[in-house]
């Protein structure tokens, strides 16, 4: 080393002696972090729930709509809150991966409340934050009326706390379609939408009336800010779990909740609710934020953030603000 750097300008030498110090060790460079994921089933009392458990912190459980859709609908959306939380989804009985029943009686609000509460106490999660969407804001209210020591938040979120209420919100939104549409629509409910054999899908709503109902019917109050390019008006309905659907929600069509449903009138127990809660809405839910505002002041103390240009997925037109309302909640409490 002495015969080689003799003759070397001292500037330069220094240059030469200093490089190895100047490049960073694997060791001290920051390892992008692994977000954790488990899923697997719960025995909940004779009936296998299916969880999806995603990263890792204070338990934040996710409960999804339908009734009869999965947590499918939440992903990718909802990925970022498991950066600081442990994000655990279900699906509900009689629901995507869970256990379908052969007795469709089984299938009520009570009996997922319970549910609920039995995945809870089987992956240890004690204290909870509960975020329910649509009918599984429903479900989250239930819970939380018979289970609150359990919970340490509430989201509800685009959702209602009186089918009496629902139904005449659902009454408005039919009246606003085209008039040719809904005559069309209100032709096939009156000639009966089940039990027609092939032509009607085995129980599932005709291609027809998925096609009205989910396209001028409710597709004005799904989205707003970012309707999803891909949305397929009579393909919305073909992951349902059908025998569960017309068990809650009922037979005569997507604008009338007569099934067991009709059992959730919760406006009068709000009141005894003591949890921190948040309820959101889009400013053009399908679940009229007027709904929201009434949850709101019926829950002593709980927040309200209705976002602007949203439908019902508010997670999807606003992720960014529907981010900042949840974990500014959950992480600020």
């Amino acid at each position: 080393m002495e015969r080689m750097t003799r003759n070397l300008p001292a500037t330069l030498l220094v240059l030469c002696l200093a490089v190895p110090t100047m490049m960073p060790s694997a060791e001290a460079q920051t390892a992008p972090a692994v977000v954790a994921q488990q899923e697997g089933f719960v025995d909940a009392h004779g009936v296998l729930i299916y969880y999806l458990s995603l990263g890792s912190g204070s338990p934040l459980m996710v409960v999804h709509g339908g009734p009869g859709a999965d947590h499918t609908y939440f992903l990718p959306y909802l990925l970022p809150l498991a950066r600081k939380h442990r994000l655990i989804f279900i699906d509900e009985r009689g629901s995507g991966r869970s256990q379908r029943l052969q007795d469709a009686s089984q299938y009520t609000v009570e009996n997922m409340v319970e549910d609920v509460e039995d995945v809870r106490v089987a992956l240890g999660l004690g204290k909870i934050s509960l975020l329910g969407h649509s009918y599984g804001g429903v479900l989250a209210q239930a819970y939380a009326l018979k289970y609150q020591a359990n919970l340490s938040h509430l989201i509800l979120n685009s959702t209602f706390p009186s089918t009496k209420q629902m139904n005449e919100v659902l009454a408005r939104e039919k009246s606003q379609m085209p008039p040719d549409k809904l005559k069309r629509l209100n032709e096939l409910e009156a000639a009966g939408l089940f039990g027609k054999g092939e032509a009607w899908e085995h129980g599932r709503y005709p291609v027809e009336y998925a096609g009205l109902a989910w396209g001028p019917g409710y597709f004005p109050f799904l989205y707003g800010a970012r309707p999803d390019p891909t949305y397929d008006p009579q393909g919305q309905e073909t992951g349902t779990s059908w025998e569960l659907y017309r068990t809650m929600w009922g037979e005569h069509g997507e604008f009338v909740i007569d099934g067991n449903l009709k059992s959730v009138e919760y406006v009068d127990r709000l009141a005894t609710l003591k949890v921190p809660t948040l309820v959101m809405a889009g400013d053009h839910d399908e679940c009229d934020p007027s709904l929201s505002r009434e949850m709101h002041e019926k829950i002593a103390g709980s927040e309200l953030v209705i976002l602007p240009n949203s439908g019902h997925m508010n997670f999807v037109d606003q992720p960014d603000l529907w981010e900042q309302a949840v974990e500014g909640f959950v992480g600020g409490k």
